[in-house]
């Protein structure tokens, strides 16, 4: 298999170790960590962790654009993203030692009509060349409200779509084969009834440490982690993507069981993109999936 990850607007993820944040101090921090991000980011690198094929795409631009790049062909995830005159965002993530992350997230560069009618033809030959696109995340200020219905119309394979508010209902009317919101981003999306009425082949909907569920026209299963974890869950939503895609061949509730156990993985990481492989090895076989059935 050969996955495209597509990250509109990607970001250049800065992350601060603290003992404790406290609101109003001067604190000081451990080793920064610096390294590419954005959610099809993220799951790009836990998919190479995953030895599945990958190749990350989106619009990056400004020196820290080339930062972004530069740290993918570091990490040996191949990337084709697509120059842009606007700078790439940063994001700020302060983890505490107990692992409680607070995000501080920059709004993202503006994106020019000629920029995004460039980005369409490089999407459709990436596309092209790919057996199952994912598509991540919030669009940065110029690229159309319903960008996502449209990127999802032009691949001619599946497409997994993980976001939300408009671009999540936009995207999930034109028919990708998974779509991956949380339980609340659900509830801005339709109330909270049958996902599957938005649109999308199949959904998995997270309900964060209580588990996933997901929604099929086969029937609706829901696993939960075999324990509690405690940790960093920035990068969760975007392993339990990596773990549908490098499971596609599976049935269902095996697919969601990965999902479960890989989130849980990630949570132990202290950055986003990365997972605890011990964990994961050890406890994927624990997650039980259960049919779900109408009473």
């Amino acid at each position: 298999m050969r996955a495209l990850t597509v990250t509109l607007n990607a970001a250049l993820d800065v992350t601060y170790p603290v003992d404790r944040l406290t609101a109003g101090a001067t604190h000081r921090v451990g080793d920064p960590a610096v390294r590419a991000g954005g959610k099809g980011v993220n799951v790009a690198r836990v998919l190479r962790a995953l030895d599945v094929a990958v190749v990350a795409t989106g619009l990056a631009g400004g020196c820290a654009g080339t930062l972004l790049a530069a740290d993918l062909a570091a990490a040996g995830v191949a990337e084709a993203m697509f120059p842009i005159k606007g700078e790439t965002r940063r994001t700020l993530a302060v983890v505490e030692d107990s692992g409680e992350a607070t995000m501080f997230t920059e709004p993202g560069p503006g994106v020019t009509a000629a920029e995004w009618a460039g980005f369409l033809r490089h999407y459709r030959r990436l596309a092209a060349e790919s057996d199952l696109v994912v598509l991540s995340g919030s669009l940065p200020k110029g690229v159309p409200a319903d960008a996502y219905a449209t990127l999802v119309r032009a691949a001619d394979v599946p497409v997994l779509l993980d976001a939300d508010g408009p671009a999540l209902a936009a995207g999930a009317a034109a028919g990708p084969a998974v779509i991956t919101p949380n339980r609340l981003e659900l509830v801005a999306a339709n109330g909270g009834g049958d996902p599957l009425a938005l649109g999308a082949a199949a959904a998995v909907v997270s309900d964060g440490p209580a588990g996933m569920t997901a929604y099929t026209a086969d029937g609706v299963w829901t696993a939960a982690p075999p324990e509690r974890v405690v940790g960093n869950p920035t990068g969760a939503g975007d392993a339990a993507v990596a773990a549908l895609v490098a499971g596609w061949h599976l049935s269902w509730p095996e697919r969601l069981a990965e999902a479960v156990a890989l989130s849980a993985a990630a949570v132990r990481s202290p950055l986003a993109g990365d997972f605890d492989r011990d964990f994961y090895e050890h406890r994927r076989t624990r997650v039980q999936p259960r049919r779900v059935t109408e009473e």
